[in-house]
């Protein structure tokens, strides 16, 4: 069976200021500045181009206090691709940071496990708590494409493409995946929120949004088994990936990185 070859680039279009104390279980004794930063993915060679999470834009960042360094149609626009023509868009999870935007790829196919359905439209999101994370809007515009017949659900580990899988990781979310990619450096394991900074799934250390803490503990090695080496697993928002990974081009410095390259740190 042939497997292909990608280029993976990690789109950042969102920031958030933060102290370390609020993003670990337990608070942190440094308190240093730890920020977030949000990214969207690409996954693409001569034959496909997919999208990873959506993200998303500036009426839901003035909500949640967040600031947008470039909406994601632009990222995507600097890389030449025009939204309308992607074809696929894997959705980690349905977090509001994840699922936003989900009209811009008017003629996608969108990858989710079945899980993550379950959770989104079951008991759990009777809790005010267990909701918080998520945005209505995004829920229901997922439903209708469910009756639009533009989901493809996944159940546990499946290829989305030759070369291209997702995994169902958990914990974050009930129905969180991670994304498995087949690049020139081997296979590159794009963690998204079950691994929120390199410190998490280092330090065995827990993000304080969480569904199942011993499912994401555990997700760790699941991780660490599907990437090549502990260097080909890219967390969801650390800042650190803008730093480790080489531009994808010119004047994309700090705005999007080329994460089929080495980490050059």
């Amino acid at each position: 069976m042939t497997t292909d070859t990608y280029e993976i680039s990690a789109v950042r279009y969102a920031h958030h200021a933060r102290r370390s104390p609020e993003n670990f279980i337990g608070g942190d004794e440094h308190d240093v500045d730890m920020p977030l930063d949000y990214f969207v993915w690409v996954i693409r060679n001569a034959d496909r181009t997919l999208v990873v999470d959506t993200g998303f834009g500036e009426e839901m960042a003035a909500k949640r206090g967040r600031r947008i360094l470039h909406p994601v149609g632009e990222g995507l626009a600097a890389m030449g691709i025009a939204p309308d023509t992607v074809e696929d868009v894997i959705i980690t999870h349905m977090h509001y940071d994840h699922a936003g935007n989900l009209g811009l790829f008017p003629k996608a196919r969108y990858h989710l496990q079945d899980l993550e359905m379950q959770f989104i439209t079951g008991r759990c999101m009777c809790h005010p708590l267990m909701r918080h994370p998520f945005e209505i809007e995004d829920v229901v515009t997922m439903v209708r494409k469910v009756h639009e017949n533009r989901v493809q659900f996944h159940d546990g580990a499946s290829e989305v493409a030759p070369g291209v899988e997702v995994h169902h990781i958990g914990g974050h979310t009930k129905g969180i995946q991670a994304v498995r990619v087949h690049t020139a450096r081997g296979w590159v394991v794009l963690a998204s929120d079950t691994s929120h900074f390199y410190a998490h799934m280092e330090q065995d250390r827990v993000f304080p949004v969480v569904h199942n803490v011993e499912q994401m503990t555990e997700g760790y090695g699941r991780l660490r088994r599907l990437a090549t080496s502990p260097r080909h697993i890219v967390p969801g928002h650390d800042p650190l990936v803008m730093a480790r990974y080489p531009s994808a081009g010119r004047g994309l410095d700090g705005w999007i990185v080329r994460l089929d390259f080495d980490p050059v740190c």
